[in-house]
């Protein structure tokens, strides 16, 4: 379980590929905290730390994660927003979110704001998946790339963000430009509230 508050955005060291499965190797200031075994949220993407060095860790994505994510087209260098699990004892800043990312979006229009930024995002919309919650509402929450985010300006199938300063410098928003794929997960409860009043 995690906030949606990333902690670092973190640097790809290496990527390795194994049948279907992809190794991704990144370096972080928190690596000597890390644990073999531990959930950590890559861009929105909960993987399991398999392999840990004085400077690095490593991480391992599976085929149908790197189908469902933008994972898969990480190169070497780019950052990668990181969340460890969150602490039940401690505050949730963000909402709550699972690490399972739904789908991807294309970054569609990226505008300066008076010192921040908006951002709209377009994803493919389905009338059946949208009756089981995966959409946006106006002022609902949504993860983008493992990011909390206040939806704006919500329709069938794009929402704007408001990115302040520190988000864009302190995230993978900063490298996000227009045609960019980033990773959606919509917000587990309305998810819930969606399946309810189908079965009512």
């Amino acid at each position: 379980m995690f906030s949606g508050i990333v902690e670092e955005a973190a640097t790809v060291v290496a990527l390795r590929k194994e049948q279907g499965n992809l190794h991704l190797t990144l370096e972080c200031s928190f690596v000597d905290q890390l644990k073999i075994d531990q959930s950590v949220a890559h861009n929105g993407v909960c993987l399991t730390v398999v392999d840990i060095t004085n400077t690095t860790y490593t991480v391992t994505a599976i085929q149908e994660t790197l189908d469902k994510s933008n994972l898969g087209q990480l190169k070497v260098g780019d950052k990668v927003n990181l969340e460890r699990s969150m602490k039940m004892e401690g505050r949730l800043d963000g909402h709550i979110v699972q690490g399972h990312v739904d789908m991807t979006a294309q970054c569609v229009k990226k505008e300066e704001a008076d010192g921040s930024y908006y951002f709209t995002f377009q994803y493919d919309f389905n009338k059946d998946m949208a009756k089981r919650g995966y959409l946006t509402v106006d002022k609902g929450s949504v993860t983008v790339n493992g990011v909390s985010l206040t939806v704006c300006n919500p329709t069938d199938n794009t929402f704007q963000v408001a990115i302040i300063p520190y988000t864009f410098e302190n995230t993978n928003f900063c490298q996000i430009e227009e045609g960019t794929i980033v990773n959606l997960e919509f917000d587990i409860i309305g998810k819930y509230v969606a399946r309810i009043s189908q079965l009512a």
